[in-house]
């Protein structure tokens, strides 16, 4: 992960670790992974609001303080990054990249949901190159149902 997370990253948007995020309270969950992979599992409580279709007027009214502590998540940290610097950009500095992303969410034993609020083991795994970095959980590739 720390090979792959500093080849891709510029480390614009400060990290926080799983095991920091674990047990925070009073923070917002940013999904910055596509719709197909977020209803197939997502960390408690986030919101969606992707990465290619990410639109800044759309998060604003959800998060009317711009202090608030925002916590910004993809599959390993990388989409991520890139909106946690959008976000930073508009004005709300308490903004953290989720290191390792929900890949290592689960991979450290953490709950993942699926959109009925359910727990399941099931996590997108992005495509076969990338989620080799999946080392728990079921893999899903393709569409939300587990198919193509």
């Amino acid at each position: 992960m720390d090979k792959t997370l500093k080849k891709f990253n510029k480390e614009s948007v400060p990290y926080i670790k799983v095991d920091a995020l674990n047990g925070m309270n009073h923070v917002v969950l940013l999904d910055a992974r596509e719709k197909e992979e977020y209803e197939v599992s997502h960390l408690k409580n986030a919101i969606w609001v992707g990465a290619k279709t990410f639109d800044l007027d759309s998060v604003v009214p959800k998060i009317e303080d711009k202090n608030t502590e925002i916590i910004v998540y993809c599959s390993i940290g990388v989409r991520s990054e890139n909106i946690g610097e959008k976000l930073m950009d508009a004005g709300y500095p308490n903004v953290k990249n989720l290191y390792g992303g929900i890949f290592e969410w689960k991979n450290e034993g953490h709950a993942v949901y699926n959109p009925e609020g359910n727990e399941t083991e099931k996590v997108h795994a992005f495509n076969k190159h990338w989620g080799k970095l999946l080392k728990k959980g079921e893999k899903v590739y393709g569409a939300a149902d587990g198919g193509p």
